[in-house]
């Protein structure tokens, strides 16, 4: 069994690349849909989350509204990172669990999709690092685009992390994401087939 993360930053495409993987046969581990798991109605990260911001961060079926917090999480560093206290190690524990999992169904290649993996200091556990890459402007663009932002709001997302080129930097493998989604998983796939060979 071989495990690797995947990362990026916010609008780099890495979905695109961890949903070529899975076609591929590797087991993807996605710490986003993990996190949305973890302040699920019922679990003890919600309650946390309300006594920190408020009742208003809920929607009215009681769910957590996502935008709401994050309107108020990347305007407020030290907001962000009282959400991250709460959040983080249950996301963490979560992975593991779910890469005991795969281990256990004798996965031959588990791939942890982590957008913070390098912020989180998390590099360590992992063979390699392979990251989702775009130009810093084409990131801003598309991130005003798909989630209707303006300017301002984009970069003080972005700012909550690290800066793309540095995780370009640190990484084990770079796919780059910048053209079409076809070029991407043409990428994806070349690279599949050169680390299935024990080429990388």
């Amino acid at each position: 069994m071989h495990l690797i993360g995947l990362t990026g930053g916010i609008a780099t495409g890495k979905s695109t690349v961890a949903a070529e993987l899975t076609r591929l046969g590797a087991t993807v581990i996605d710490a986003d849909g993990l996190a949305r798991e973890v302040v699920a109605p019922g679990q003890p990260a919600l309650p946390a989350i309300v006594e920190r911001f408020g009742a208003g961060v809920l929607m009215a079926d009681g769910s957590l509204d996502r935008a709401k917090l994050g309107g108020i999480v990347f305007a407020d560093e030290a907001a962000r990172r009282d959400l991250e206290r709460i959040t983080h190690p249950r996301v963490r524990d979560l992975m593991m669990r779910r890469i005991g999992d795969a281990i256990a169904a004798d996965a031959e290649l588990v791939v942890s999709e982590v957008p913070l993996l390098f912020e989180t200091r998390s590099v360590e556990m992992y063979e390699g690092v392979l990251l989702a890459y775009v130009p810093p402007d084409v990131q801003l663009a598309r991130l005003m685009a798909r989630d209707g932002l303006d300017e301002s709001a984009a970069r003080q997302r972005l700012a909550a992390q690290m800066p793309i080129d540095e995780k370009r930097a640190q990484a084990t493998w770079v796919i780059d994401n910048a053209g079409t989604i076809d070029a991407t998983r043409a990428a994806v796939s070349g690279w599949w087939e050169m680390y299935s060979a024990g080429q990388l």
